[in-house]
């Protein structure tokens, strides 16, 4: 006695199979995708946590390095290089331990804030990356959005109006 094999009860159950696979890997894959926008988020955080440090302490330096003038006028640094070694004075003085990189592009490649003069009075970095903190920047234009470069670290009484933005600073050998 022959067993009869009906295939038409096999080929829609093969069919959600199918269907059920592929609903599973596209729910997997806006899920990983959802995880790397999350991640390449907190990278973002970090890197503007960091730069507001670094770009604050460059700009405390600047300031500590003006308050150390020796004579009547207050002086501004000509290069970032000066804050790490103050000569003016008989003792040397260390504004800065060390020259920091931007952590958005991984150089100390900072675009200078600089005087009338030439003289530097803060820095900003070259990161045209868009910012996620921007409770305190300033309100861009319709249309545009705000940048991570348009922060601007300034030495303590310098105002961001009397300033021209500079040159991107040289680089310091490591």
């Amino acid at each position: 006695m022959h067993k009869r094999h009906d295939h038409s009860r096999g080929a829609p159950r093969r069919g959600f199979t199918y269907l059920w696979l592929l609903l599973v890997l596209a729910v997997g894959a806006a899920g990983l995708a959802a995880l790397g926008e999350r991640a390449s988020m907190a990278v973002q955080r970090e890197r503007e946590a960091e730069l507001m440090f670094r770009g604050q302490q460059i700009a405390s330096a600047i300031a500590a390095y003006r308050a150390a003038t020796v004579g009547p006028v207050p002086q501004l640094p000509v290069e970032l290089k000066q804050l790490l070694d103050d000569r003016r004075s008989p003792r040397p003085l260390h504004h800065l331990r060390q020259l920091y990189a931007d952590p958005f592009s991984g150089q100390p490649d900072w675009v200078l804030v600089t005087t009338e003069e030439g003289r530097i009075a803060g820095v900003r970095s070259r990161s045209d990356a868009p910012a996620l903190r921007v409770i305190d920047l300033p309100i861009p234009e319709p249309g545009q959005r705000v940048r991570v470069s348009d922060r601007l670290f300034m030495a303590d009484g310098m105002a961001p109006a009397v300033v021209a933005q500079g040159k991107p600073a040289a680089q310091a050998p490591p």
